[in-house]
């Protein structure tokens, strides 16, 4: 990277500057979006070292997921992503083939997603790392918050459990090998798709909580149910990917236990009403794992279930 002019002209040579939710784009000292509604806001890291390695993530799914996990989050409250921020901490040594491919891929998901990158910040740094912050419209009824359960309720996924943390070991164990031995998980850990239509539509279905898979079935949960809830989990081995079989028998796991624990799927999560269900099943994916008890705690398969799974901040 020559100069940050010349990483702005880069910037600029993928992504637009004009958008319907802009008033004003970058090149100034804010952005200004158009108002007129609410809109949800949500954040990621995204560190070298602490999220990825170079090791076997390529340059273009650095700049996929960095923004993929952000779109999750916006996915995860029933609305339509429509803009986007991104500071970046950018190593000296990294060549602009590199960024090209890193903002090549960043767009791609953009354009899908029919975002706009409003603004950010640059700074030379040590090791690489990526700050995104997604702004996202609401749904057809509002935003699907988190903690609405009630005892009784459905508990469903959408999307698989345990691929990503299927990818990540197999890629720790195997390097970029892994990438044929499992090509599934590998690319769900790499190129998480996150599930912006499936949130409108469970929005339009009536479902009252929801929440992205990030952390793994057994940490998450906890959060969408609030202190006062539990649930009871009936999780069938056939109901997971066989790529989360054949790694669990390779290193003598239990599949099931091993999907629950899981992190990074970023499947969603969520509760509907038994009597507002019918609806909610019909949407592609939709997957009844148990349901809401009046006892907090988690029972698996009949059985409680403690391990807390995946901490930020445990060593």
């Amino acid at each position: 990277m020559r100069s940050e002019e010349h990483f702005l002209e880069l910037i600029d040579r993928h992504f637009p500057r004009e958008h319907d939710f802009i008033a004003l784009g970058r090149g100034d000292d804010c952005a200004v979006l158009k108002g007129g509604t609410d809109y949800c806001v949500s954040s990621d890291l995204f560190l070298e070292g602490e999220h990825f390695r170079r090791d076997y993530f390529s340059a273009a799914d650095i700049g996929y997921k960095a923004l993929a996990v952000n779109i999750s989050d916006i996915a995860a409250m029933g609305a339509k992503p429509v803009a986007f921020t991104m500071d970046l901490m950018a190593p000296t040594d990294l060549p602009d083939e590199f960024w090209d491919e890193f903002l090549k891929s960043m767009a791609g998901l953009a354009r899908q997603n029919d975002m706009v990158l409003a603004g950010g910040d640059l700074s030379r740094s040590s090791r690489l790392g990526v700050s995104i912050s997604v702004f996202g419209a609401p749904g057809s009824t509002g935003f699907i918050r988190r903690g609405n359960c009630a005892f009784g309720d459905i508990l469903f996924t959408v999307g698989d459990i345990g691929m990503a943390r299927t990818g990540l070991m197999a890629l720790e164990a195997e390097g970029i090998k892994a990438r044929e031995t499992l090509p599934s998980a590998v690319m769900a850990h790499l190129r998480p798709r996150p599930k912006v239509m499936i949130g409108t539509l469970l929005n339009a279905a009536g479902v009252k909580s929801l929440m992205d898979l990030s952390d793994g079935l057994a940490r998450d949960l906890p959060r969408l149910l609030g202190p006062d809830l539990g649930a009871n989990l009936t999780i069938a081995p056939e109901a997971l990917n066989r790529d989360v079989h054949a790694w669990c028998n390779t290193v003598g796991l239990d599949p099931v236990e091993f999907a629950v624990l899981g992190g990074e799927d970023y499947a969603l999560l969520g509760a509907v009403s038994p009597f507002e269900a019918g609806k909610a099943r019909s949407v592609p994916g939709f997957m009844e794992i148990g349901t809401v008890t009046r006892e907090p705690g988690l029972i698996l398969n009949g059985k409680p279930f403690v391990n807390p799974g995946f901490d930020h901040f445990s060593q």
